[in-house]
């Protein structure tokens, strides 16, 4: 049985990235690796083994076109409510919180929020299948 483990991203500017994964989501460097031509930072949150992979790409400049093919990578949080607060004060600009109803019950509440190369994250309130 496969198991997730981690997704990857390009970013341009891995200090500038690491910081963003820290104080927005508390993720935090499990492991870098630095290659002739590339590194790979590893972030992970300490309540999981999920991570997402940076690759620094030695030597780009001009962003990465996102393409239309991503959509998000999503995290799930105690209190959304709380979350969205912290990120707003923290000057992070998070989208506003929204509701999905399903048979006349709720199925999520989340919103999204933007890292410095464009990658989207939703933010979900612990609930239902999203724990």
């Amino acid at each position: 049985m496969a198991k997730a483990i981690h997704m990857m991203i390009r970013v341009l500017d891995e200090a500038r990235s690491v910081e963003f994964y820290r104080a927005a989501l508390g993720l935090g460097i499990a492991d870098r690796f630095q290659f002739d031509s590339f590194t790979l930072v590893y972030l992970r949150s300490p309540e999981a083994d999920f991570e997402i992979e940076l690759t620094i790409n030695h030597g780009r400049t001009e962003p990465y076109a996102l393409g239309n093919g991503y959509g998000h990578v999503a995290v799930a949080v105690d209190d959304l409510d709380a979350e969205h607060a912290r990120l707003t004060a923290s000057g992070f600009s998070p989208e506003p919180i929204k509701e999905f109803h399903r048979e006349g019950a709720l199925m999520a509440q989340f919103f999204f929020l933007t890292d410095p190369d464009g990658y989207r994250i939703e933010v979900l309130q612990q609930h239902g299948r999203y724990r």
